[in-house]
Order: C-alpha cells, then structure tokens, then sequence
C-alpha cells in the first residue's frame, strides 16, 4: 500500500493487550480506531462507574495513552493520563486520565464526543471508542472454584473477579446479553482496511467483543483483513492453555468467525502441533515470529510487532 494512502485499522480489546498493539500499529498508520471493552468494574474505573452510572474509563485512558506520538509532549501527556492521585483521600488511587474523561462526559453527555476532544487535546494517531454504548458485565462459568467439588460448574460475575479467579474459565457472556454496540465503532469495522484482534485478557478484553451482536456481525462480515494477535504466553485468565486451545475458545464463543492471519510468538506456538490446524480452521494464515519483549515479561516488543504487522496489513 503507498505511502499516500496508509490503511485504515480498527484494533479491538482492553488494557494492557490492546495498548501494545496500539503501540506497535501507530508506527505503520495513523488511520487507526482502538475500540475498547467497558466492562472494568474494579479500581479507579469501577468506583466512578458506580457513583456517576457512566462507562468505565480505564482502558479507553490506556487506549489514548497508547496513542500519544513519541515526542516530547506525547509522551508527557501520556504520562499525566496514567497519573494516580496517592494520600488517603476520596482522591486517592484515581487516574487523572478517568477523571477527565468522566468530567468530559458529564460536561458534554455524549461518551464519543469526550473520547475524541480527549484525542484532539493529545494529538493522538488515531481515534478511541467504546464497544458498547453502555457498560457492561462480564458473566463466566467456571470449573474448580470448590476444591471439593471440582466438576461443578459455577458462576462467577464481574470483570475483575473472573480476571483474578484461580478457577479454569469455561465460557463467558455479557450482561445485558445482547448489549447496543457502538454505532461509530461498527461503521469504523465496516470500513476499515484491517481488523486487528488482541492480544490481552481472553476472557474480558478479547472474546467480549464477539458477545456484542452489532460489533461481532460487523466483524464478520468486514471486507477488512481479519487479524489476532495471540499473547506471547499463557498466564492469568488462561493459566496452562495452549496457544491452539486460545483460538479454540474463540470458535466455541462465535463458531462463524474467520481469521485471515494469526501472529503467534514462536517460542510460545512452536511446540504446539495443533496451532497451525486450529488456525486453517477458520481460514486463517499463520505466522510465527519473534514478538516477545526481551526483559522476561509477558509482552509484546512494539518494533518487533510492528515489523510483523507492517509485512501482513501493508
């Protein structure tokens, strides 16, 4: 693609996951839209969720963060957004980035509106917004919770329980069930040139995005190129999955999806001999690289991601 015309990228998750693809697609386009998860009931973005009945701003702050260029002032606004205010105070372990996204929505009452004069005070490459003009609940069954009973499936609800759980995560769903879907975020899917998926929280940054009909049809019927970006390991909601049993859990939650490329590291799908089956199941390529970051941590490395991307979206 020239340079003239850079493609049109809608990157879709939560949290840490979707800001270091976000970090990595910013270095090859700035025609890019994060659409974000609102289901965050726990810390700063829970406390302000239940005392003013508005989205969770959390992850759509680190989504604009992710955004900020690398310059000076970038980087510095960057900074101030993921501030938390300390002391012992009714202040106290709020993000200064929350506060001023939900005094912007009680200023303008229009959660897109806020979102974008944000990204226009920031100067961001690219535009954040909601997967859901609502906030939302995640609902998950669960194997394990009773040590003395660990076939029996349970339920557990919020986002920060099933994120925290030690229990085996089987499926979850939303509440409300069938959740309004951001009308600018499925135009931007329907538009958009590539469709990059995770990586992050399976269970409550990635699959929630299939759970909301409007957004997964948009999905699944974009003419954009579908790609995932699985994690470099198995750790936290999917503790001891395979990288195959990660792509497994998407086709049991939305068995019509179709994937035209998966990235995988290849120290963490290398052994798994099932991978590259699972991926041409659903239509999709896959393609093994060096992505991991080199200081241990369970991250991506933005250049090397990047690079990756740049060879199967350009």
């Amino acid at each position: 693609m020239s340079l003239a015309r850079l493609p049109a990228v809608v990157a879709l998750g939560g949290g840490h996951g979707l800001a270091a693809s976000l970090t990595a697609l910013r270095r090859i386009t700035d025609r890019l839209t994060a659409v974000v998860t609102v289901a965050d009931d726990g810390g700063s973005s829970g406390r302000l969720r239940d005392e003013f009945d508005i989205l969770p701003p959390g992850d759509l702050r680190m989504a604009l963060a992710a955004l900020c260029s690398d310059d000076h002032d970038g980087r510095t606004w960057a900074n101030v957004l993921q501030a938390r205010f300390d002391g012992n105070g009714p202040l106290a372990g709020h993000a200064i980035g929350n506060l001023l996204i939900a005094g912007l929505w009680q200023h303008l009452g229009d959660p897109v509106a806020g979102l974008d004069m944000v990204g226009d005070l920031l100067r961001t490459r690219g535009r954040v917004l909601p997967m859901s003009s609502v906030p939302l609940e995640i609902e998950a069954d669960v194997l394990g919770l009773d040590p003395l009973e660990p076939d029996e499936l349970c339920t557990l609800s919020g986002q920060a329980t099933v994120a925290k759980t030690r229990a085996t995560v089987e499926s979850v769903r939303l509440v409300p069930d069938r959740p309004p879907a951001c009308a600018e975020a499925v135009q931007a899917i329907r538009d958009a040139d590539a469709v990059v998926l995770g990586p992050g929280s399976w269970f409550t940054s990635v699959i929630p995005h299939l759970l909301v009909p409007d957004l997964a049809d948009a999905i699944l019927t974009t003419r954009a190129r579908r790609v995932l970006i699985l994690n470099v390991a198995s750790a936290a909601e999917t503790d001891g999955f395979s990288a195959s049993r990660h792509i497994e859990l998407l086709a049991e939650h939305t068995p019509e999806l179709r994937l035209d490329v998966v990235i995988a590291d290849e120290r963490f799908g290398s052994a798994d001999d099932h991978l590259e089956p699972f991926v041409s199941s659903l239509g999709g390529r896959l393609v093994m690289a060096d992505v991991a970051a080199r200081d241990g941590s369970a991250t991506h490395d933005p250049l090397r991601l990047a690079s990756v991307l740049s060879e199967v979206i350009l």
